[in-house]
């Protein structure tokens, strides 16, 4: 089984940094990417950042210029370090992976979020 665990959600005022954090806990054969999403009450959730096995990244719009993904892949573990963060940067934070787990095929997984809050 695979689990993907978020950490590093706070309360922070405007113009402030946090660093999120995601762990695989689990045997994984391959990533194909992972990434970060946020929703906010009654909205989709929306793509943040992604980075791929390979190592190519994206990010939103809303974003660039002030959050960056990063990984440590021997441990599976992917990073969202995000500045200058904004009012409208609250939301939970999730964690994605397409994974293909260890004997068992691919899939994707998500965490169970973390709450970021931009507020003086």
């Amino acid at each position: 089984q695979v689990q993907l665990v978020e950490s590093g959600g706070d309360l922070v005022q405007p113009g402030g940094s946090l660093r999120l954090s995601c762990a695989t806990f689990g045997s994984i054969f391959m990533v194909y990417s992972m990434g970060w999403y946020r929703q906010t009450p009654g909205e989709p959730r929306e793509l943040v950042a992604t980075i791929t096995g390979a190592g190519t990244i994206s990010y939103a719009d809303s974003v660039k210029g002030r959050f960056t993904i990063s990984r440590d892949k021997s441990k599976n573990t992917v990073f969202l370090q995000m500045n200058s963060l904004k009012p409208e940067d609250t939301g939970t934070y999730y964690c994605n992976g397409d994974l293909r787990p260890t004997m068992l095929p691919r899939n994707t997984y998500w965490g169970q979020g973390t709450q970021v809050t931009v507020s003086s």
